[in-house]
């Protein structure tokens, strides 16, 4: 959660750390802080609110003058947003500042003892526990900053990014990473440290991700030192160039960032199957699975594991994989799997599936995966991220950065890897035949023009949505293919307009939900051609005389559920098993419009934020 920026070298610090802090503010945005070293000592400020309420209060209480500076935007855990519980934390002594991303699971049992010894503390936060921990081992053992930190951090249980130093040193930052990330920008004499390198692209390309439990000490003119924390261990750090580029994170005109990344997502699935998807040589490359086909081939099952957007792509493709390559799977959320002793094998496949490649759940089912001696496969949009670090082998999504909280294009990009490797497992395994292949190829190639159309209905769609902003509920319904989709628009309604919504198989709605139904009620329907259409319809037909306002996702040209639906909302005809990429469309924009009608957040919605790194 939370977003950690810092910043050592020659020019001032403050705007490269506000501006980062901007960049990051998808990370978390409950509270925000900065503390800056000016030559004479520390300055801090820190606020409950956004960064543009910290921005406005900072350039009030301090000078923002000097070029040793760090940051924070967070998303509270321990202790309620306050602008005490916000970071930067002080030591007792005030010499030391930290930012911190991640949770100390022990910290009440170390703050009991720091109180033995008469250390004071303001906040809630296991942050200010951890900063006053550093400053007792590195009095107690009159030891350097470095030094202080890697015992410190050998005493704790948890997850966590940090950035820390000393007034009395101010030429040097103190960071380290365990389940959080962090990355370390390298440029002339000077540093940027940030949880993602969206902070520092304009100024350089060269970036060091730190592995877990490794700790860095950044000095200006001198290169950086990075160590195993448990070990002691120097480390030769990797320097990779970054492919990000900063149109990538500005808005380009749009109002948010959620609609910007709905309307990318012709160019991502493009990316996605860029030099993997061959139509005149009708063949599917993807490096990770030709790599490893002997264990999909030889694989019991797979094993999908995944939490909300990314659990959604897992269920289509659970029906993907199924119905192409008939190899049986298994969808579990990472957050219950680790804890439920589930049965694991040597024969079994884990796909992994986050968008940041740092969802803490996901990252832990892995763990727990590969030591029962699974293949873990990972499929990510973030490189260098620990999943595409921790996994045996994995393909991403070339998304481009999704800086809108609710993801969308994470989501579309996430289905085409999963077809694709479902096809080319399927035609490894001889269940399709060539001709089915390559019309299945000819066919997705064609997804993001009827992306770029079904996002032709924006117009429409708000008009739906300004009729139904006000209700207290919806119900989505699809069957088939869809079921997660419908899943996945209900989610996307709750997440940026808190409106109360849930997606159901059709076929279940009566078993149940059909006593929600009522003049009040709008029911979203997915109802393609494809797959159990009447059904569908049937569905629909209940609804109706039970007097439920129905909006319809339909084939285009469709005639039976036009007659039935209040609204009807039209996508491109497709093969069934690409229909989710269609589908979604128009849910994602009926959400999106909804929650702008609202006065809604959109890229910020209360209590969520972008990267899970904790559990």
């Amino acid at each position: 959660m939370c977003g950690i920026v810092g910043y050592i070298g020659h020019r001032e610090a403050y705007p490269i750390v506000i501006k980062g802090l901007q960049r990051l503010e998808y990370r978390g945005y409950d509270s925000a802080g900065i503390a800056l070293y000016d030559g004479t000592g520390i300055k801090l400020s820190k606020t409950k609110g956004k960064v543009s309420d910290l921005k406005e209060r900072l350039e009030k209480e301090i000078t923002t003058n000097g070029s040793l500076g760090i940051g924070h935007t967070r998303w509270a855990t321990h202790g309620i947003p306050n602008d005490i519980n916000s970071h930067p934390h002080y030591s007792n002594s005030g010499d030391l500042v930290i930012i911190h991303n991640g949770i100390i699971e022990n910290y009440d049992a170390l703050k009991q003892e720091l109180i033995k010894r008469g250390y004071k503390f303001k906040s809630e936060t296991d942050t200010e526990v951890l900063v006053n921990l550093i400053e007792d081992v590195k009095k107690n053992e009159n030891i350097k900053l470095g030094k202080a930190v890697q015992i410190a951090l050998n005493q704790v249980v948890g997850a966590y990014a940090i950035a820390v130093f000393d007034k009395n040193k101010p030429n040097e930052i103190v960071v380290a990473k365990l389940g959080s990330p962090l990355a370390i920008g390298i440029g002339d004499d000077e540093f940027f440290i940030a949880s993602d390198a969206s902070p520092f692209i304009e100024f350089t390309k060269n970036a060091i991700y730190l592995e877990d439990e490794e700790m860095a000490i950044i000095r200006r003119g001198k290169e950086i030192k990075v160590r195993k924390i448990k070990s002691d261990a120097l480390v030769d750090p990797y320097v990779q160039e970054l492919q990000l580029n900063l149109e990538q994170i500005e808005k380009g005109g749009y109002n948010h960032f959620m609609l910007k990344e709905i309307y990318e997502q012709p160019d991502a699935i493009l990316d996605t199957f860029r030099g993997r998807l061959l139509i005149n040589d009708a063949v599917i490359k993807l490096a990770g699975v030709e790599d490893n086909m002997k264990k999909f081939l030889a694989a019991d099952r797979i094993i999908v594991v995944a939490c909300g957007t990314s659990w959604h792509a897992g269920l289509v493709s659970e029906y993907i994989f199924e119905d192409l390559a008939r190899i049986p799977v298994e969808v579990e959320y990472a957050s219950e799997f680790r804890y439920r002793n589930p049965v694991i094998t040597e024969k079994d496949v884990v796909i992994a599936i986050s968008q940041s490649g740092e969802t803490a759940d996901t990252l832990a089912a892995i763990k727990l995966a590969k030591s029962r001696g699974a293949f873990v496969f990972g499929v990510c949009n973030v490189v260098g991220s620990s999943i595409a670090r921790e996994t045996d082998a994995g393909a991403y999504t070339h998304a481009g950065p999704e800086i809108g909280v609710a993801s969308t294009k994470a989501f579309t990009t996430q289905i085409t890897v999963l077809t694709l490797m479902a096809l080319r497992l399927a035609r490894a395994k001889g269940t399709i035949s060539s001709s089915e292949f390559r019309h299945h190829l000819i066919e997705l190639e064609t997804i993001p023009d009827k992306v770029k159309e079904a996002l032709e209905s924006d117009s429409y769609v708000q008009t739906i949505a300004n009729i139904y902003k006000d209700a207290t509920n919806f119900l989505y319904l699809g069957r088939g293919f869809n079921f997660p989709v419908a899943l996945e628009g209900a989610l996307k309604l709750k997440e940026i307009s808190y409106i109360h919504a849930e997606g159901y198989p059709a076929a279940e709605m009566k078993h149940g939900p059909i006593a929600l139904i009522d003049e009040q009620m709008p029911v979203v329907v997915i109802a393609t051609k494809k797959g159990h259409y009447e059904k569908v319809v049937s569905n629909i037909q209940e609804i109706k005389s039970r007097k439920g306002k129905i909006i319809g996702i339909v084939t285009k040209g469709d005639k039976n559920v036009r007659e039935l639906a209040d609204h009807v909302i039209e996508v491109p005809e497709s093969l069934e098993c690409l229909t989710p990429l269609l589908t979604t469309i128009p849910l994602q924009l009926l959400s999106y419009h909804i929650a702008v009608m609202l006065g809604k957040n959109v890229d910020q919605p209360r209590n969520l934020a972008k990267s899970v790194t904790v559990e």
